[in-house]
């Protein structure tokens, strides 16, 4: 019994490890402004790893992560503000870059999909427990001519296993 909840704490403890971003940021990415360091993070929050798919840049180890948060504080240190860093990634990059894309129509099945699913996943268990619970059609009684039949049969059945045990 403690070693069950033993291991329920540790599996408890790795989940709460293993959802915690990693904060990918490398000491010399940083920038020396500190307010300026602070947009570029917020900008990178903001920006989905072409790689990891559903982490953001600030949060991921991978090289094209960390090539897009380069970009995004090169583009802080030449002057722009956060709206044109934004728009200069999407325009490379496309409107999937971004974690949260804008509500446009060339964009409504990005933010429809979800739905959609979960629709068609709902049908699904719905139309699966309706044929679940619908109840057999009931079988019809056996006539007389059935009836002896079966009992022909068991007769023969009861007759061949008490006989041939050798």
């Amino acid at each position: 019994m403690m070693a069950r909840g033993l291991l329920a704490f540790a599996a408890l403890a790795m989940l709460v490890i293993a959802s915690s971003p990693a904060r990918a940021v490398l000491p010399q990415e940083r920038l020396a402004d500190p307010a300026l360091e602070a947009r570029a993070r917020e900008i990178s929050r903001e920006l989905r790893c072409q790689v990891c798919q559903n982490q953001s840049i600030d949060d991921s180890n991978a090289p094209l992560a960390a090539d897009l948060r380069r970009l995004v504080r090169d583009r802080l240190l030449a002057g722009d503000d956060d709206a044109r860093v934004l728009a200069h990634v999407v325009a490379r990059y496309g409107d999937y870059v971004r974690l949260t894309p804008p509500l446009r129509a060339d964009t409504a099945l990005l933010w429809a999909t979800p739905a959609i699913v979960l629709c068609a996943a709902l049908a699904a268990i719905a139309l699966r427990l309706r044929r679940r619970q619908a109840a057999p059609p009931a079988a019809k009684p056996l006539d007389a001519r059935e009836q002896a039949a079966l009992r022909e049969l068991l007769r023969q059945g009861d007759a061949g296993g008490r006989g041939g045990g050798g």
